[in-house]
């Protein structure tokens, strides 16, 4: 694993990531009521890797994200931020190339991706269009992005809803079932500020990519948003 470049990353950022890496996975699954598989097969669909293709999967946390594209013969890199997320995923799937690395300031050449893909990581990012600037820089003229990330509710009765989910009920759950639920506040609050499906449409267009469009899932909650490298 290559630790580079991982200064710019605020340190308390990181450090929650270490201390919910252990039970990450399995928290994620309750959360999201077994949603989360859903929306990462959508992901798969979405990149449509080809075998052979270099796929950067950033923000892998712990690689479950990343053996999908293993499974269909495509060579994926995860990559991300946490030593103990990595850490974790090594021991879990070790047949991966794990790599640290800031999403600011990736550890890779340009034009060197078929494909990057980032799923719930880009508003952890210390600076999401920095990052969607070095997403465009190390993938090769044509390639694909991918960036799943939680949203907004197209229905207003619904979106109320879901924001007070998050508020009220997510951290009580999490503290049933992380190994580190105070973290669970910072990203409902996180998911919260997000900016809705055409603000993010526009931060990636202005990021270098091109051909940007949306596709909502689970009614808004989570959406797909895909471009091509210019």
């Amino acid at each position: 694993m290559v630790r580079a470049e991982l200064d710019k990353q605020p340190l308390d950022v990181r450090r929650m990531f270490d201390a919910v890496s252990k039970r990450y996975d399995v928290t994620n699954d309750v959360l999201s009521l077994g949603q989360d598989r859903r929306w990462r097969r959508e992901v798969i669909a979405a990149v449509d890797p080809k075998p052979g293709e270099l796929v950067l999967d950033l923000a892998a946390g712990t690689g479950t994200s990343s053996e999908p594209f293993a499974e269909v013969g495509a060579r994926v890199v995860p990559c991300d931020f946490s030593i103990g997320m990595l850490t974790v995923g090594k021991q879990a799937r070790p047949a991966l190339p794990f790599v640290a690395g800031d999403g600011t300031q990736l550890p890779f050449a340009d034009d060197t991706f078929d494909a990057v893909t980032i799923s719930f990581g880009l508003r952890n990012i210390v600076d999401p269009a920095a990052g969607l600037r070095e997403m465009a820089r190390v993938t090769r003229p044509g390639g694909r992005l991918v960036v799943c990330e939680f949203s907004h509710p197209t229905w207003a009765p619904f979106r109320t809803l879901y924001v007070e989910y998050l508020m009220r009920a997510l951290p009580p759950v999490a503290r049933a079932v992380s190994s580190s639920p105070d973290a669970y506040v910072y990203l409902a609050e996180s998911i919260r500020a997000w900016p809705d499906q055409p603000r993010l449409a526009a931060m990636i267009a202005a990021s270098g990519w091109s051909g940007v469009e949306w596709h909502d899932l689970s009614g808004g909650i989570v959406t797909l948003h895909r471009a091509t490298a210019d």
